[in-house]
């Protein structure tokens, strides 16, 4: 890594920003985007987000106060050029390792980190909140949150609007427009914001962004019922002024001087505002502009070649390439089903299913609730939808999953990826909890497949189940089994034994069944590959109760309220009196690192199962 970055390396802080004569932005932000070129060649990461975001976060630290005036960033894939900026510079090659920078704002690392995001749509509602705390306190702080086209879709982002238009809040609202989400964006808003963008115009005052719009989305038809409204559409932000807020753009987002002056102005300006900017993903380096998809999360890069490094081809399917091949194969066999995500069609593996069954897949944008309800209504009408989502992202829609869903007892099947530790990205996108929390609700059927196999077998068994059904898989891949091209079902409630042993018994769902194989054969210990945390394989259990001196629960879930919380139950239940020692993710937020870093601090490699089975038969 080179060193030349005269200017990037007398900025310790935001200090050091607005100590600068203000004709040297420019030049800090063509090196602050060379840095962070160089960096995360270096560490992999966010890249396109934040190239896009260079400029907008040079000119807000030097407009702002920092941190006395506080920035919240949605998401936070774009915050890399903020981190460089507030101290963390030569710290940022170890971003989404083990113990170094957090792959998004932190509280706890950063005092410039004013809110812990890692979810989309949080922005507006933290920032609004963050802005009446502090004029109950009687301070005179500028609350500014950055928001990007895919993250305002988020209903989450529409209802702090609505209710920051009511108020009298300092709040400044940046809409970062860069048509830049994970998966391409979707609606009525879009459609929107891309008609701003096409009228090429970008001026820093609101006068002079009139401009009338020949088509108007449907999101406006509500609008056109009054003659008020209609005079109206000759504002572009007609929505956000309708909202309470005062209006301004779109203006170039990639201009410094323009943001500085635009910003300077509106900070003077009272009451909720809106600055709407267009910039360019990827900006300024060709291949990510170029492909801002496939640059979006990186692995490490050579940023002299024109394409990333090409990962080695692998024999086996990673377990979200088996739910997608499954799902174009089921959607053949079987005209009813739907499928459903909420903008992670690439992540969640929809893309052949999207371009094989077009009028059957919906991308209902980052609205993890709708895509539930959404999925509830089809089934009323005899639709099978599936929902492909991480599990993190379930836990947004957790009541219209007991609501819409379960209480109706409706055919919605769940795939559920990401579930468990997933590395890099830490605590906030990690699935710890989804067995606590589906195996509570009636009606809901919960699997987690040992295997790529048993994972395509699952994702039938859970089609053709009467109710909403849920398969969790963790991110990557299995152990390497074949994937059968079949689409046959197992039976609900069976697990099944992998190894015969004595005395000590270890239950094991999901990706815990690999490592528990292991360590039964160093124990000569009875594993069972339990498949189903609801409903549980009772008999199955108490057969091995009833032989066995030890029953050991071994599971990728919080160690509250997970399976071998169920496991407990039914012993209890039973009366049955028998040392059972569950083993788990312990009850605190894991940071990132690497899969295998994390397992092995959670105690759930071979070595850690091994270590927790000796000291609880020392006791």
């Amino acid at each position: 890594m080179t060193n030349d970055f005269p200017l990037l390396d007398t900025i310790t802080s935001p200090a050091d920003v607005r100590a600068l004569p203000r004709d040297l932005l420019k030049a800090l932000a063509k090196e602050l985007r060379e840095f962070l070129t160089q960096t995360v060649s270096v560490s992999g990461g966010h890249f396109s987000a934040g190239l896009g975001t260079v400029e907008l976060t040079v000119a807000l630290h030097y407009v702002f106060d920092t941190p006395s005036d506080q920035l919240v960033w949605d998401v936070g894939h774009q915050a890399y050029p903020h981190k460089i900026l507030t101290g963390r510079k030569d710290k940022m090659t170890s971003i989404r390792t083990l113990g170094g920078v957090c792959a998004f704002p932190n509280r706890t690392e950063s005092e410039y980190d004013a809110f812990g995001v890692g979810h989309s749509s949080t922005s507006i509602s933290a920032a609004l909140g963050m802005a009446i705390a502090a004029d109950m306190k009687g301070e005179q702080k500028q609350m500014v949150a950055i928001i990007g086209d895919g993250s305002i879709t988020g209903g989450m982002a529409f209802e702090a609007m609505n209710h920051a238009g009511s108020m009298d809040a300092n709040l400044l609202v940046i809409l970062n427009d860069n048509d830049m989400s994970i998966s391409p964006n979707v609606g009525a808003m879009n459609n929107y914001l891309s008609k701003i963008l096409t009228s090429r115009l970008y001026s820093s005052v609101r006068e002079e962004s009139k401009k009338v719009l020949s088509n108007m989305p449907s999101v406006w038809e509500l609008a056109r019922r009054t003659e008020e409204h209609v005079k109206g559409m000759i504002v572009p932000g007609t929505l956000f002024e309708e909202l309470g807020f005062n209006y301004i753009g779109p203006i170039d987002g990639h201009d410094v001087e323009m943001l500085v002056s635009t910003l300077e102005s509106l900070k003077h300006i009272s009451g909720p505002r809106f600055l709407h900017i267009v910039t360019k993903k990827g900006k300024g380096y060709p291949p990510a502009e170029k492909d801002p998809l496939a640059y979006h999360g990186v692995p490490a890069f050579d940023p002299s070649q024109d394409s990333l490094p090409k990962s080695t081809p692998s024999p086996y399917p990673t377990y979200t390439e088996v739910f997608g091949n499954w799902l174009c194969d089921m959607a053949a066999a079987d005209e009813r089903l739907l499928g459903i995500t909420p903008a992670m069609r690439e992540g969640s593996g929809l893309v052949k299913f999207s371009e094989q069954f077009p009028k059957r897949y919906f991308d209902v944008a980052i609205a993890e609730q709708h895509a539930v309800t959404l999925a509830a209504g089809q089934a009323c009408q005899g639709g099978k939808p599936v929902v492909a989502i991480y599990s993190t992202f379930l836990q947004r829609a957790y009541d219209q999953l007991i609501h819409d869903v379960a209480i109706q007892n409706l055919d919605v099947l769940f795939a559920l990826d990401r579930a468990g530790l997933v590395g890099p990205d830490g605590p906030t996108h990690a699935g710890s909890f989804d067995y606590s929390y589906l195996a509570c609700i009636p009606n809901m059927l919960v699997m987690a497949p040992a295997d790529e196999n048993e994972c395509r077998q699952m994702l039938s068994t859970g089609f053709h189940y009467n109710g909403p059904a849920s398969v969790r898989y963790p991110r990557g891949k299995g152990p390497g089994v074949k994937v059968s091209t079949g689409l046959d079902t197992l039976e609900i409630g069976k697990g099944e034994i992998k190894r015969q042993g004595s005395r000590i018994a270890l239950l094991a769902w999901g990706s815990m069944v690999a490592p528990s194989q292991q360590v039964g054969e160093q124990l000569d210990a009875t594993v069972a590959n339990m498949r189903f945390v609801k409903p549980l394989d009772e008999a199955l259990i108490l057969e091995i109760a009833a032989s066995h001196d030890v029953i050991v629960t071994v599971e990728e879930n919080a160690v509250i309220g997970g399976a071998g919380s169920l496991v407990n139950q039914l012993l209890q239940r039973n009366k049955i009196l028998k040392p059972v020692l569950n083993i788990g993710l312990p009850d605190a937020f894991i940071e990132q690192g690497t899969r295998e870093q994390l397992l092995s601090i959670c105690g759930l490699d071979v070595a850690g199962i091994l270590k927790q089975i000796a000291a609880f038969e020392e006791k």
